[in-house]
């Protein structure tokens, strides 16, 4: 290489780095510090900060002439198409939910009919319809109704019902791990997660619809989250979480783990009505006559409100 071309080399190299010292200066110094005076809040920020100009330096360092001219390209694009700020006078910005008024689909609904119906009778058409109309709605509160719809001797039907079926279940499997992981995580004095987690199994795991051994893990995970909570703290652990347990543990025929919990259940809630249905259950299941006899005669000399179903259950065995 010539010697003067050399030399021009090193000056532009030089002028370069000038330039971009001077930026650099000039943006941690005077800009961000005009602008942060501006701005009372960390997340309204939406300029540059510090960081963003060392960045700059650095590809200006390393990219001489290309970069400088980069972003002086970039900065008159950006000033010659958005040159003027956006008229907001008449947005409204409000917290308020808004009820969007959709008109009833009076075909579809008068054409639908339940999904026992629909298998019962054998209809495709009518099956075919209530399983498009169920994907398209709150899939959750149906899942116990489209398991029924897996033995439908229609192939079309029962694919709706696997597909929808193995979808729903991969997203628990995926959210109690998630859960799990974010429990692990926690501080001793935090139980958020252990009640979400609680509350988010039990509504799939009372429908049902897993495999005996699979049913059997989520309901032990459901008892184990449970008694973390309790240890942690006692009081954040609801009446209709323990009954949740104890009637989830009787399912899988763990009737040691459930009698555990029902006594939990009435020594935190013993005036609940749920304190001696649990047990009353429980006790009929194991064919414990003494122990049933005994809860539903403290039950009768309680002061408890009782339901029309525990009302027909006193009369049926006094």
């Amino acid at each position: 290489m010539p010697d003067w071309s050399r030399d021009i080399f090193l000056i532009v190299v030089i002028i370069n780095a000038v330039i971009a010292v001077i930026y650099l200066l000039w943006g941690v110094l005077l800009v961000v510090p005009m602008k942060e005076q501006k701005t009372e809040k960390e997340w309204e920020r939406m300029f540059d900060n510090r960081r963003a100009f060392l960045i700059k330096f650095f590809v200006m360092l390393l990219c001489p002439v290309i970069g400088p001219l980069f972003f002086i390209i970039s900065y008159l694009l950006d000033k010659a198409l958005f040159w003027t700020a956006p008229d907001l006078e008449d947005v409204i910005f409000s917290k308020d939910r808004v009820k969007i008024q959709l008109k009833a689909d009076e075909e579809r609904v008068r054409n639908m009919v339940p999904l026992e119906e629909a298998l019962a009778i054998n209809e495709k058409k009518d099956l075919r319809t209530v399983m498009m109309n169920m994907v398209k709605g709150e899939i959750q509160d149906s899942l116990a109704a489209i398991a029924l719809a897996l033995d439908s001797e229609d192939s079309e039907s029962s694919h709706y019902a696997a597909s929808v079926m193995t979808d729903e279940l991969n997203e628990f499997r995926r959210k109690v791990q998630s859960l799990s992981w974010e429990i692990l995580q926690e501080e001793e004095d935090e139980t958020e997660y252990e009640e979400m987690l609680i509350d988010y199994m039990n509504q799939v795991l009372k429908l049902r619809i897993f495999t005996i051994i699979e049913q059997r893990r989520f309901v032990h995970i459901m008892a184990d989250t449970a008694e973390k909570l309790r240890q942690k703290d006692q009081s954040r652990l609801k009446e209709e979480q323990y009954e949740s347990v104890c009637l989830r543990l009787m399912e899988i025929e763990d009737y040691t783990d459930s009698e555990k919990w029902c006594a939990w259940l009435a020594e935190q809630y013993p005036e609940r009505l749920s304190a001696y249905t649990c047990r009353l259950k429980l006790y009929f299941t194991l064919q414990n006559k003494e122990a049933f006899f005994t809860t539903l005669n403290d039950l009768k000399k309680s002061d408890v409100v009782i339901d029309r179903e525990t009302l027909e259950l006193i009369r049926v065995f006094s």
